[in-house]
């Protein structure tokens, strides 16, 4: 045999250059027409796939592809429009499938929320009365425009029914069998069509099963297999699993299907115990999960030569398809372009081109006897190796750091507890009734983007850009105080990014010119690339805190990010323990956490937004990753008097799941993420008691729409109806960096109008 099956689970579609994502705002702007917008992403769309072919991938993912995200298309291909967009049946309009995902002036944008615990967000489907019925086959006609422009025989990628389902809202537990009912004849159709068009291939993403499901679910799955298998019983399917170890192994390996997808970086130790112990069917294919889809390092071609050689003894070569982790969507487009980077970190790197390298070399080399391989082949697994080696011993690496001692030794625990500090800052604020904040950034519109540009070039010296800078701070507080919003900030114009901007000041960080990755809709990002020790060497936001200060009588917060966000928002090295660069980043943040309370700054926001979403997808292991990611934070901002008022931000999440934690946070005011989700949230407060100070966004700043004064004076009074009122902030839901000046002027007006409505409403009730 020349060489095993090999393929990817799916490629990312924003381009080289970001493309997607340029193609989208130009139209979404009205700056492209409906057709050559189409004709733009179909361009792109064809490109990734001849790539993929040219590269030598056998098995070639078709419809991974989206005009927004596969959730989202998932759900307009069942007709699954919510009322409130006046859908009239048939295939959903393009207006339509975009105002779902943004949002319009009449109707809020459905939820978004982070796929699985990857820094990618999707669109939540809302299934209340949900009617379903298969408007279009999207993957078919993938498939066909595969096929009839490219010659290739495409692999259709679907989202699996009840990793679907279970990613749905709108729905109670007990009503799951009777959806399970209603979808699956529309899965047999789509299934039924691609076996009649003589697909060979079809890939069902099931990440589900890697949680932590019932047996019983299990036997739901079973079942829907079962049936899918009877309505198509000549179509090849490969039941796709990633992100970690599958939770049933015995049960999933006997689902009817002709494949199995494994991963075999993050559910490495797992799966390998499983196979070991149970084997493997002789009548299937496995997909080996053997390159990271979700991280940027270089694969070691001789561990993963020695772990496919471990492999043979269960799945013989014939029935082995090597395949990346999961879909290449996390990681960037191409490495090629990173010249600038240290030598060492950049010849170590493999984003998703240089991972089809990496799957097809593998492929054509694991079944070859050492005794038969190639010079050339060898000298590739040699320069393989050095070139991990040169990066373990770099002096990045080697650096004076955070060791065990050193985290041992720093405080961890504030002097006094959140009941009496409370009272000493109130004593200290003089804060009214529901007070007002926002989250941290304003718009960063075209001006500040060029600017920063231009100083990047050197075509703006550094004492004009932080002129720049300091006007736009001015004209914001100036802003605010108009708007008489109580606690101020300076707005992050200096930032492009919450993470990215630490890291570029902090040791042991590097960035890439081109790493750009989606995190939702055209909203792409770069994360850092913490390649070695983390250490503090200089005040980060001390003086553009200071000055904003300077400016105004009302107490102005110093905005940092949390050490548990800024690791799991970076690509993270992958020879120490998360948890030990946790804690380095901990204690370098603790040194501008005193930089920022010595110059005045005594309201100091430390935002966390990436804890839950870091959360392992099982649950026997979240109770050691919240312990240390508790300790990291508290490892932060336990150093500070107890006047200073620490604040931090989440996104949101299931609230009740880690109420413990948030709470050991010790935080005094914490700010959640809610408005496309408030009445979940307020439900887990019926539930749970929150007693320390906390804002739930009353807007939702992921679109371009300005609520009413009415709906938002709605969920402040439903949330203090379940909250201590005398510990509720109003905000917005998250950073408006991304809005536009006068939609963000107008949303925060209408914000403190809808306060002081409701503080003259509660002064009328305390007269009575």
């Amino acid at each position: 045999m020349s060489k095993l099956q090999n393929s990817v689970l799916g490629y990312p579609r924003i381009g080289e250059n970001r493309e997607w994502k340029k193609a989208l705002e130009a139209f979404w702007k009205g700056d492209l027409d409906e057709t050559v917008f189409l004709q733009t992403l179909e361009s792109i769309r064809l490109n990734n796939l001849k790539l993929q072919k040219d590269k030598g991938i056998s098995l070639i993912p078709v419809n991974d592809f989206t005009l927004y995200d596969q959730m989202l298309d998932t759900a307009a291909m069942f007709g699954l429009v919510p009322e409130r967009f006046s859908y009239e049946g048939g295939p959903v309009p393009i207006q339509t499938y975009y105002a779902m995902a943004r949002g319009t002036q009449e109707a809020q944008a459905c939820e978004m929320t982070k796929w699985f615990n990857t820094n990618y967000h999707y669109i939540v489907p809302e299934l209340a009365g949900a009617a379903p019925i298969l408007t279009e086959n999207r993957p078919l006609i993938a498939y066909r425009e595969a096929k009839e422009k490219l010659g290739i025989e495409g692999k259709p990628v679907i989202i699996g029914l009840y990793t679907f389902l279970k990613l749905s809202k709108g729905y109670d537990a007990k009503q799951l069998p009777q959806l399970i009912e209603q979808f699956i004849p529309l899965y047999a159709q789509l299934l039924k069509e691609l076996e009649q068009e003589g697909v060979q291939w079809v890939q069902i993403d099931e990440p589900i099963l890697v949680t932590s499901i019932s047996e019983e679910e299990m036997q739901w799955v079973e079942s829907i297999y079962a049936r899918l298998n009877q309505a198509a019983p000549a179509l090849n399917i490969m039941l796709q699993t990633y992100f970690e170890a599958v939770e049933h192994y015995e049960a999933v390996v006997a689902l009817p299907v002709q494949a199995i997808g494994l991963d075999f970086v993050h559910g490495l130790e797992q799966n390998l115990k499983s196979l070991e112990q149970f084997g493997y069917p002789k009548d299937k294919l496995a997909g080996i999960g053997l390159v990271d889809g979700r991280n940027i390092w270089r694969s070691d071609y001789k561990q993963k030569l020695e772990l496919l050689q471990k492999l043979s003894a269960y799945i013989p070569a014939e029935r082995t398809i090597i395949q990346s982790s999961c879909s290449l969507l996390h990681v960037p487009v191409t490495a090629k372009n990173e010249t600038n980077l240290p030598v060492e970190l950049r010849e170590a790197l493999a984003f998703a081109e240089e991972k089809l390298d990496e799957i097809v070399w593998l492929s054509e080399t694991a079944t070859v006897n050492e005794a038969d391989i190639s010079e050339l082949r060898k000298l590739e697994l040699k320069l393989n190796g050095e070139r991990i080696h040169h990066l373990s011993i770099s002096p990045a690496r080697n650096r004076q750091a955070a060791d065990a001692a050193a985290v041992a030794a720093h405080p961890s625990t504030r002097q006094k507890p959140f009941v009496e500090r409370q009272k000493l800052q109130q004593q200290k604020w003089n804060l009214p009734f529901l007070p007002t904040t926002t989250i941290g950034s304003f718009p960063q519109t075209l001006d500040v983007r060029q600017a920063r540009q231009k100083w990047r070039k050197n075509e703006l010296s550094s004492q004009d850009y932080a002129s720049f800078i300091n006007d736009k701070i001015k004209n914001w507080i100036e802003i605010q105080e108009e708007l008489n919003i109580d606690v101020l900030v300076h707005g992050e114009f200096e930032r492009t990014d919450m993470v990215e901007f630490f890291g570029e000041k902090l040791d042991g960080f590097a960035f890439t010119k081109g790493g750009w990755v989606q995190s939702y809709g055209s909203r792409c990002v770069k994360p850092p690339v913490i390649y070695g020790d983390v250490v503090f060497t200089e005040p980060m936001t001390v003086t553009e805190s200071v000055y904003a200060q300077s400016l105004t009588s009302h107490p102005v917060k110093g905005m940092l990010t949390g050490p548990i966000t800024i690791l799991n928002w970076s690509f993270v090295r992958n020879d120490i323990t998360r948890e030990q660069v946790a804690y380095q980043i901990a204690l370098a943040l603790s040194e501008e956490v005193k930089a920022l309370e010595s110059a005045g700054i005594e309201m100091i926001q430390v935002d966390e937004p990436a804890l839950r979403e870091g959360l392992p997808l099982k649950r026997s292991d979240w109770d050691a990753y919240l312990k240390w990611g508790v300790h990291a934070f508290r490892l932060s901002t336990s150093a500070v008097r107890d006047t200073t008022q620490i604040h931090t931000h989440m996104c949101y999440c299931e609230f009740h799941d880690i109420i413990d934690s948030i709470l050991a946070l010790d935080a005094d005011v914490i700010s959640i993420e809610t408005s496309r989700s408030h009445g979940e949230l307020i439900h887990s407060f019926e539930e749970n008691t929150y007693d320390q100070g906390i804002g739930l966004g009353v807007y939702d700043i992921h679109s371009p729409r300005v609520p009413s004064v009415e709906e938002m004076v709605s969920m402040i009074e439903r949330a203090i109806k379940v909250l201590d009122p005398t510990l509720f902030w109003i905000n917005p839901d998250c950073g408006l960096k991304t809005r536009g000046m006068e939609e963000t002027v107008a949303s925060l007006r209408n914000m403190m109008l809808a306060t002081y409505q409701v503080r003259e409403q509660r002064a009328a009730l305390a007269k009575v």
